[in-house]
């Protein structure tokens, strides 16, 4: 796929103006975003990156159209799982709801840069090693062993991790927030707010999720604009998603084993790449392996679509079941005292 320098200008210019307006307005006036605020931003994101695809499709050729589609799809979705953990930080450091949208977006911007270096990474080893698929495909299969055994999604699937630890044991902290400032000064001295410990946790998490992210659209396609764009994408509107799904991000409970499915899927697309492109002595003597089948796009993008329908919809008739059949407790009124009792 040729990629002109002036459309990556033009691209990079666009997504960033975007995201700058973006942080103008948050920074300005943080506040919890209403229903129609939120379905409007992510109609209007959802909305370019299907104009982005399809014009990939007039310019390029249904081929790489469908890459974009194929990775844009994967990674919303793990970006949605995202949010699950950004869920479970909101609720455990208490961040008032109006300040949520802030830290989101602090944490959507880390996501990009992580992302960003990560694909320049993964692009720059490619190049030179043909080796690298065989382990992005090992390591996608792994990290989906590791998602199923998870099983539903829920509370305890976050734990917190070394940064986050040693930030809230040694960081002269206070347990006030002060709007979304990231420190204060008390008594002559500078402190950090709840929110730094927020913007901490939210960034680790990012970086961990970038590494299973860049091979995941590695294995759909190796195109840097492509991956770039799709990465891009696929972050948009995620702030407003959270507040418009709100408690619904915890009705998706089998969202982690779908998604185990889906890298597992392209895990092994990876490793049948790697056979074809094959060049380690020690495997069939350094030649490439004719008799593993590729996998076309189109099959690509239908499996993922697919399981994520499934996925869905099995989460959601699952919590609602749940909802249904919970018991409610009778409350017995408790009997009277007799007048002869009262005496």
């Amino acid at each position: 796929m040729h990629v002109a320098d002036y459309v990556w200008y033009i691209t990079v210019g666009v997504l960033l103006a975007l995201l700058t307006f973006d942080v103008f307005i948050i920074g300005r006036r943080p506040h919890e975003p209403t229903t129609r605020e939120s379905a409007t931003a992510i109609a209007f994101y959802v909305g370019l990156a299907v104009v982005f695809g399809l014009g990939v499709w007039v310019f390029s050729g249904g081929e790489y159209a469908g890459q974009f589609f194929a990775g844009w799809l994967t990674e919303y979705s793990l970006s949605v799982d995202n949010l699950f953990i950004f869920l479970i930080i909101m609720s455990r450091f208490a961040v008032p709801r109006k300040y949520q949208q802030t830290a989101l977006l602090i944490g959507i911007i880390l996501a990009l840069v992580f992302r960003g270096i990560f694909i320049a990474v993964g692009a720059a080893a490619i190049n030179q090693f043909s080796w690298v698929f065989y382990l992005f495909g090992a390591f996608l299969v792994y990290t989906a062993i590791h998602l199923a055994s998870q099983g539903e999604n829920d509370d305890d699937d976050y734990k917190e991790n070394a940064v986050i630890r040693f930030a809230k044991k040694r960081l002269n902290a206070t347990d006030e927030y002060n709007g979304v400032k990231l420190t204060v000064i008390k008594n002559g001295k500078r402190l950090v707010t709840p929110m730094a410990i927020v913007i901490i946790a939210l960034g680790t998490t990012d970086l961990l999720f970038a590494l299973d992210s860049i091979p995941a659209i590695y294995g759909l396609t190796q195109e840097p604009f492509l991956v770039f764009t799709a990465n891009v994408f696929a972050l948009m509107g995620l702030r407003q998603l959270y507040f418009l799904l709100g408690d619904l991000l915890k009705r998706l409970i089998y969202l982690s084993i779908g998604l185990s499915v889906v890298l597992a899927f392209i895990g092994v697309k990876l490793v049948l790449h790697a056979m074809h492109v094959n060049e380690l002595p020690f495997i069939n003597g350094g030649h490439h392996i004719e008799w593993a089948p590729e996998i076309p796009i189109w099959f690509s993008l239908g499996f993922i679509i697919i399981t994520l329908g499934i996925t869905t919809v099995a989460s959601l008739a699952k919590s609602r079941n749940t909802v249904t059949k919970e018991p409610v407790q009778d409350v017995v009124p408790e009997p009277e005292e007799s007048d002869a009792n009262k005496a």
